[in-house]
């Protein structure tokens, strides 16, 4: 039995208001204690357009200069957390929004010794695992943007899938987690022109050789690297798939499997 759910959704949903409310209005219905983990998506590219900010992706992830810093946490984790709150008060649930610099609730270290140079991209090195069970036994609907901290006063930007991967192996320790990384597909697609192809199981082997085919690249790649990640720490399920088929059409996604 499942004690609680960790849903996070990309930047796809996020960028469609219809996607979005459609989202919300299924987010809703959902028993039982969740935690919410949001990304971006297109709205601070965006705005970094309408200021003359240049932005660059590598692998899916953003290098995040000083400049782009200040865009992503007015963005993340002010207009797009905000707005998620007050939709879901709307809609009957109790949800606070926070990031990580709240209550400590998630560190990070600036990432370094690699090939590319992030920039303020942080890699997570501790949950507050206290302080989230704190609001979770509060009845609380937790909706977390993924800014870190470095615990010196540094802001971190911090990939969203990560993030939801990380509070959901700490939230293992005292709960049985469920993991959605819930997007705009059905699920991890066989063949990327074939939104049918939907693999109902991924394996570790099975995931290996796709990477190595490029059938999975750019913003998938990392979102299975955290999910086995998270099975191998003691998450107890993990799906890849679109939250509002799964509730509303039965839809079962993409069950990650640690073998």
């Amino acid at each position: 039995m499942i004690d609680l759910t960790v849903v996070k959704i990309g930047g796809n949903v996020i960028d469609e208001p219809k996607k979005l409310n459609d989202f919300l209005d299924s987010f809703s219905n959902l028993n039982g204690k969740i935690v919410l983990v949001h990304g971006g998506g297109k709205v601070a590219s965006d705005l970094a357009g309408k200021l003359g900010v240049k932005t660059k992706m590598v692998d899916g992830r953003r290098i995040t200069d000083a400049e782009n810093l200040k865009l992503v946490t007015m963005v993340y984790a002010g207009l797009i957390n905000k707005n998620i709150v007050a939709a879901l008060q709307a809609r009957g649930v109790n949800a606070m929004g926070m990031c990580g610099a709240d209550l400590d609730l998630i560190r990070a270290e600036k990432r370094s010794n690699t090939e590319i140079d992030y920039g303020f991209v942080g890699d997570v090195t501790a949950v507050n695992t206290l302080a989230l069970c704190k609001q979770i036994e509060c009845n609380s609907v937790l909706v977390i943007a993924p800014i870190t901290h470095d615990g010196n006063g540094q802001l971190l930007n911090t990939n969203a899938d990560t993030v939801a991967t990380e509070v959901a192996v700490a939230l293992s320790r005292f709960y049985k987690v469920k993991l959605i990384y819930s997007f705009e597909k059905l699920g991890v697609l066989m063949n990327a022109d074939d939104d049918s192809s939907v693999m109902p199981v991924l394996s570790k082997e099975k995931c290996s050789d796709m990477v190595k085919s490029g059938k999975i690249n750019t913003g998938m790649l990392p979102k299975t690297q955290n999910a086995f990640y998270a099975l191998s720490k003691g998450v107890e399920e993990v799906v890849i798939g679109n939250f509002v088929s799964m509730e509303t059409n039965h839809s079962s996604g993409t069950l990650v499997i640690n073998s």
